[in-house]
This record gives structure tokens, C-alpha cells and sequence, in this order.
């Protein structure tokens, strides 16, 4: 790691690619957002009723141009305004990666800017940073379409994982089940909405990896909708909602009960939950309530950020340049779930 010369980074550039979202941010002084684009690839891929990683990288390489231009104009500024470069280097999809890797190592090697990666999860547990601080330690829940995880923070990269899905995401299992009941692509919105006054307590759907294991599993909760469905035929539009609220409330209920008793072991009174799944609001209106029961604090970041985004990454890199950080041209992308760099 080389070491940066610059002790405050004024304006911070970050750029997300990992999965499929294209996105280009500029913060100000790590809190303050000056402009931000975000290119959904929503409906490149809602005909599958998932990611297509070939389809995702390709779509960056035709956005991630126009992206930073946007973003620029946004912010009112022009590359030369720029003082370091930030980007998500892994975990994710390989070729994902490599479009925004390479486009923030261009970018860095003409200014002559320093650069950081960024380690996506971190980013997300770092959003909530642009709305309010969150005092350390505390508990990080990341619950994404390709991540449920949970992690003690005690700081900037004082970071330990806890658990994680030993199979399927949370999101996965949002999209493959609502593409088997026919209601849309990106599922976790689309049975969300479908669970609109529906009961559910209506079919109990089972709690994968029950107790006190920190880890998650969803495979066996998509397996027991798929079995429902083939002894039952698919729910009707009277049962619609009822089996939608069901499967929902299997899901939610995994992630509070795993998170604070997470949270209790660890002797933690502060939540912060994040990712994608974050903005289901079945799971905010729970993990508030129960949390509360315990007195432990839970912090959401707004729905903007709980997606994936840049300004989360301008925000950790933002901390990381100021504590000295330079990885230089010879970063690269990573795509492991275990990558963490220092």
C-alpha cells in the first residue's frame, strides 16, 4: 500500500459497479453529497427475474462514461475539482467490478489523483454516515440481493464479521420466489407489494437455522414456497397478498431475531441496517419495534442509500484518503465475499 501525502480530501469521487448498478458520486468533506448518478439496470434484466452478469457488465461499459458526466454537472464541478478517487472493489460480480475498477484507475492515473478501495459491504455500512452519526461500537446488518451479513464495527476498518447467509441472500430469495408467483422483477418490491393487507400468519413458512446461530439460510425457505406451491397450484388472487405477507414475514423474522441476538452478544445497544432489503419496510417497522424492546438503538439510512450507490463509496473513501490511504494503480478488483482490505 502506498502511502497518500494529502491529510483532508476536500472532494472525494466514488464509483459503484459492483452488481447492476452503475453509479458515480461526489462528496464533500466525507458528508456532504454534491451530486450523485445512479444507472439502474432494471429493466435489462427483469425479463430473467435476476442479475445477468454478462448483461450487467456490459451495460456498465455503455453508462460509465455518461455517468461521471452526469454526476459532474451535478456537483457543479470538473474533473480538475477532484481530490482522490474511491471505488467498490469487491466483493461482487467479476466483470461488474472490473468496468468501475478500471474506469477510477483511468481517472486517478490523468489527474494524478490517489485512489482507494473500497469493500462494498463497508460501503453500505458506511452510508448511514451521510445522514447522522452513529456512535461505535455497533452492530452492522448488510442485507442485499447478494449479501446478508452481520458485523461488529468498532471503527473505521475495525471490522469483524459475525454471520452470514450460508446459502441464498435475503434479496435472492425476494426475487426468485416472486418470479416463480408471476409478480415482477426486482422481487423484494414487488412482494412487498403484494403483501399489501394481507395476513401474515396465514401459512406458516419455516425459520431457517433457528437459535442462537448467527448464521442465515434461505435455500430451505425457497424450497418450502416451491413444495407449497406444487401440492397447492400457485396462490390465487384472493391468496395473493396472504401467501406474499407470509413469505415476507419468514424472511423478516429471520433478520431481526439473528440481528439482536447478534447485537445482545455481543454487548452492542446501536443497529445499523443496510443493502437493498433495508427499504422493506415490513423489515424497518419490525427491527425498530423489537430492538426497541431491548433498548437498542436501530438506525436506517434513507431509502436512496440503502440500494446500491456511489455516495456511500465517496463516503468511506473519503475516511479511508484521510487516514492516509493510497492503493495506487496497481489496485484491483476482487470478487471474493472474504476480501477485506486493511
Amino acid at each position: 500500500m502506498k502511502e497518500s501525502g494529502t491529510s483532508l480530501m476536500m472532494r472525494v469521487m466514488g464509483i459503484e459497479s459492483s452488481c447492476d448498478e452503475c453509479s458515480a458520486a461526489v462528496v464533500q468533506d466525507g458528508a456532504t453529497l454534491l451530486g450523485q448518478t445512479v444507472a439502474s439496470q432494471i429493466a435489462v434484466h427483469a425479463p430473467y427475474g435476476g442479475v445477468v452478469p454478462e448483461l450487467a457488465s456490459r451495460d456498465h461499459i455503455r453508462s460509465i462514461v455518461s455517468v461521471v458526466d452526469d454526476t459532474l454537472r451535478q456537483a457543479g464541478l470538473s474533473l480538475s475539482d477532484i481530490d482522490g478517487f474511491g471505488v467498490t472493489a469487491g466483493p461482487g460480480l467479476i466483470g461488474s467490478l472490473l468496468v468501475g475498477v478500471q474506469m477510477a484507475k483511468s481517472l486517478a492515473w490523468c489527474l494524478k489523483k490517489p485512489l482507494v478501495a473500497v469493500n462494498h459491504l463497508h460501503a453500505h455500512l458506511h452510508a448511514i454516515f451521510l445522514e447522522r452519526e452513529v456512535a461505535y461500537p455497533h452492530l452492522g446488518l448488510v442485507v442485499s440481493g447478494g449479501h446478508t451479513s452481520t458485523f461488529r464495527v468498532d471503527g473505521l476498518g475495525k471490522i469483524r464479521p459475525i454471520g452470514q447467509t450460508l446459502d441464498d441472500a435475503a434479496g435472492e430469495a425476494f426475487d426468485k420466489v416472486a418470479k416463480l408467483l408471476g409478480l415482477g422483477y426486482p422481487g423484494g418490491v414487488a412482494i412487498e407489494k403484494a403483501s399489501q393487507g394481507g395476513d401474515c400468519n396465514a401459512i406458516r413458512f419455516p425459520r431457517p437455522l433457528p437459535g442462537r446461530n448467527p448464521n442465515f439460510s434461505f435455500s430451505g425457505l425457497k424450497t418450502a414456497v416451491a413444495v407449497w406451491v406444487r401440492n397447492n397450484g400457485l396462490p390465487g388472487k384472493e391468496q395473493i397478498a396472504d401467501f406474499a405477507a407470509s413469505f415476507q414475514e419468514a424472511v423478516v423474522d429471520s433478520l431481526v431475531k439473528k440481528t439482536i441476538t447478534a447485537a445482545r452478544k455481543e454487548r452492542l445497544r446501536r443497529i445499523v441496517v443496510s443493502g437493498g432489503v433495508a427499504a422493506n419496510r415490513r423489515l424497518r417497522d419490525k427491527m425498530l419495534r423489537h430492538a426497541g424492546q431491548y433498548e437498542i438503538e436501530t438506525h436506517f439510512p434513507s431509502i436512496s442509500l440503502c440500494t446500491d450507490n456511489a455516495a456511500m463509496v465517496a463516503t468511506l473513501a473519503s475516511e479511508l484518503l484521510r487516514a492516509g490511504r493510497n492503493d495506487g494503480l496497481d489496485l484491483d478488483a476482487n470478487a471474493g465475499l472474504g476480501w477485506h482490505p486493511a
